[in-house]
């Protein structure tokens, strides 16, 4: 199984991973999302499944379809998009038109403007710049089930919709794009203009 704390040191903090894969995490997050919602306490505003810290700010046209969890002085810049259930833990900047779908980020990590961010985990103190994403999914291919390599070890997670499992301290330059099942340890570094295919064939 990939532990996720060897990716993201506070990993455990938030969340607790038991024996599920990081994808198998991504498939229970609207419940895990929910849950965590009904323990939270008075610093958030809560309505309608959505849960915003007092201090996070967000700018005009941000749409933010249930679940999601705002975290403590969070940023969401101006016709951004959560949906599909979205955690951002603190300190988290999410700039202007941005699509969150069915991710979780950790705390001081910059997603610019103008990425997409999809079915992924992603550690604190990453950056991604402008026009990077993490894709979810193989579009061109007939079998669609998404392969990893852990520790030179191919796994079949069995999903259609997986992005990338992305450590602490991670820097993602513009235009890059991770496909759908990219790992990247504490960090990294990607090239702008990259395009990381850990898994070529499936």
């Amino acid at each position: 199984m990939i532990q996720i704390d060897t990716y993201i040191n506070s990993f455990s903090r938030y969340i607790e991973q038991g024996k599920r894969e990081p994808w198998e995490l991504i498939l229970l997050l609207k419940g895990l999302l929910n849950d965590k919602i009904d323990s939270l306490g008075e610093e958030y505003l809560i309505k309608d499944h959505i849960a915003i810290h007092k201090t996070a700010h967000i700018e005009q046209n941000v749409v933010i379809k249930s679940p999601a969890i705002i975290g403590k002085d969070s940023f969401i810049g101006a016709n951004s998009y959560l949906r599909n259930g979205v955690f951002l833990a603190n300190n988290v900047n999410i700039g202007t038109g941005c699509e969150i779908k069915s991710s979780i980020i950790f705390d001081h990590t910059a997603i610019a403007h103008f990425n997409f961010i999809g079915d992924s985990i992603i550690g604190s103190h990453v950056n991604f710049e402008a026009g990077s994403v993490t894709a979810n999914h193989y579009n061109e291919r007939k079998n669609k089930d998404i392969f990893v390599k852990h520790e030179g070890v191919l796994k079949n997670t069995k999903v259609h919709k997986f992005g990338s499992l992305i450590g602490d301290h991670v820097k993602i330059g513009a235009n890059a794009v991770l496909s759908p099942g990219t790992l990247l340890a504490k960090k990294s570094v990607i090239k702008r203009l990259e395009l990381v295919e850990q898994i070529r064939e499936s």
